[in-house]
């Protein structure tokens, strides 16, 4: 029996409309660290240096490691993994060059975009991967076998080696792309499960201290899993919820009983704007004037969408090839081309045109939500030079970005810890409040400075004491005020504090604490002696 049609077809009157079966792509770039390096060096698999023992290391704290190695150094012995030292012992003649893991996620992303010639939509399959939903689209390239045909010749010009599987879901993809045969496809109506039986275990993605957890069980492939009972393998990974750390989930995705979120690439154009000049410039005039042309069609693109620069690039083409960089960065979202083009006018004055300047782009680099509002007020004092951005940005032009900084408040109840100093230019960041601040001194001293009590009332509240060489007497206080250690980054030892605002007799403020209490059990052998006192801050 049908079931019911969804409501808005009954409103409507209209058959419901029915979703294609899901179609997926997965592309195993598997020697991807290996295959950049080869290109930034322009060399041909097998030519040159490639065609020696090579492998790309990654250094740590304490060791050396193998990333990736060529064909060469992979039949030498140098796996990756492997320590260099060991792999040097196998090949002596190996040759090594810094891996780059920030330069490998990069350009995946580049073909992440690049991928999608072949779908609406692809994803990152880190380290060396990518995803594609090929969904309803395999028509345009005449079936799946072809569009697999057509990748694989777009990778073969590239020069990239890939293996390619297309399957219903990612996991299944995943799978077949790293452990089955080149360009498997997964039919519609063909049973999963049966045909990924004699696939290993690790092609469920799992951690790997899951998966040597299942080889000891002596699961080692995923046919293996299924005649085990669900609830058995319930209780094994019961408190494990991460998809990678629990095979229940991985399997139910790869068979498509339970969906697998993908975060798809977008692409973001950065606003870019440019002039080819006529005729190559060599005067300072004319060079600003086209800097303030080119803030121009700037803040008409950033206006467009609805955006404010926080960080522009400034590039300038020479005749003879030499490409000169100047990098501005605002206080806050700005599109004012008046006010861009004064800050970089700062940055221009070392430039050497040489025999001319042919070209000069301006891209926004970094850019921020700007929402419209009526701001008269503030245009009329960026256009004055009296804006606090603006003036923070001057300052920051003459003396350098370390040198102009602002007080901010810290997350944390010790007074020490409470506030800091950051950049001008740093953003604001949320906090939320965790005293009162109006019973803080103004003024904190760098450092709490002992002073020697004198005398003290039975309670322990000082009544005189000596700061500096001079003697006070405590004519007023108010506490104490208890402020205990912040136990997740001290250790248990750290004493109590007692704090308290008194007043001298010669009106004198001043806010001194007790570090620790007799008998509290902290501080070892310290927790027997006299607490100590020291004087923190200032009022008036």
């Amino acid at each position: 029996m049908p079931g019911p049609l969804p409501l808005h077809d009954i409103a409507s009157g209209s058959p419901p409309v029915r979703q294609p079966p899901r179609r997926i792509l997965s592309i195993w770039l598997w020697r991807l660290a290996m295959d950049r390096w080869r290109l930034s060096q322009g060399l041909a698999e097998g030519e040159g240096a490639d065609a020696a023992p090579t492998a790309l290391v990654a250094e740590t704290a304490r060791r050396v490691k193998i990333a990736a190695a060529n064909a060469a150094g992979l039949a030498a012995g140098a796996a990756p993994g492997m320590m260099l030292a060991d792999a040097r012992t196998l090949c002596p003649s190996l040759a090594t060059a810094l891996s780059d893991p920030a330069g490998d996620l990069a350009m995946l992303e580049k073909l992440a975009l690049w991928a999608q010639r072949w779908g609406p939509w692809s994803a990152i399959d880190a380290p060396d991967g990518l995803i594609v939903d090929v969904t309803g689209v395999a028509h345009l390239f005449g079936g799946e076998e072809a569009l697999l045909a057509d990748l694989r010749d777009n990778l073969v010009r590239s020069r990239l080696a890939g293996r390619l599987a297309i399957a219903p879901t990612a996991g299944a993809a995943w799978a077949l792309a790293h452990f089955g045969p080149e360009g498997a496809i997964l039919q519609l109506g063909e049973d999963a499960a049966q045909r990924l039986a004699q696939l290993p275990v690790a092609s469920l993605r799992l951690d790997d201290d899951v998966l040597l957890v299942l080889r000891r069980l002596g699961f080692n492939r995923l046919g293996d899993l299924s005649g085990v009972a669900r609830e058995a393998l319930a209780r094994r990974f019961r408190n494990r919820h991460a998809p990678a750390a629990n095979p229940l989930i991985r399997m139910d995705q790869l068979l498509g009983r339970a969906l697998e979120p993908m975060l798809p690439v977008i692409e973001v154009q950065a606003p870019l704007v440019q002039r080819r000049l006529m005729e190559p410039i060599r005067h300072r005039d004319l060079l600003d004037r086209v800097v303030m042309d080119l803030a121009q069609d700037m803040a008409r693109v950033l206006e467009g969408r609805g955006l404010g620069a926080r960080r522009l690039e400034l590039s300038l083409w020479k005749v003879d090839g030499e490409m000169l960089v100047r990098r501005l960065e605002l206080a806050a979202s700005s599109r004012d081309p008046a006010h861009i083009t004064s800050m970089f006018v700062r940055r221009l004055d070392d430039v050497d045109a040489g025999f001319g300047i042919e070209m000069v782009r301006m891209r926004g680099v970094w850019n921020e939500e700007v929402a419209l509002s009526q701001g008269d007020i503030e245009a009329a004092a960026e256009h004055h030079g009296t804006s606090l951005a603006a003036f923070i940005d001057r300052l920051v032009a003459r003396l350098g970005p370390r040198a102009v900084r602002r007080p901010v408040l810290r997350a944390s109840h010790v007074p020490e810890r409470a506030q800091d100093w950051v950049g001008a230019l740093e953003p604001e960041k949320a906090l939320q409040k965790t005293f009162d601040f109006h019973h803080r001194p103004l003024k904190l001293l760098d450092r709490p400075e002992p002073i020697a009590v004198l005398y003290a009332s039975p309670d322990g509240l000082p009544r005189r004491f000596r700061w500096r060489g001079e003697v006070h007497e405590v004519a007023r206080a108010e506490g104490p005020e208890r402020i205990a250690p912040e136990w997740w980054r001290e250790r248990s030892s750290v004493r109590l504090r007692d704090y308290y605002r008194i007043e001298d007799g010669e009106g004198r403020r001043y806010w001194i604490y007790r570090d620790g209490i007799a008998g509290d059990g902290r501080g070892g052998d310290a927790a027997r002696h006299p607490p100590d006192w020291f004087l923190q801050g200032l009022w008036g």
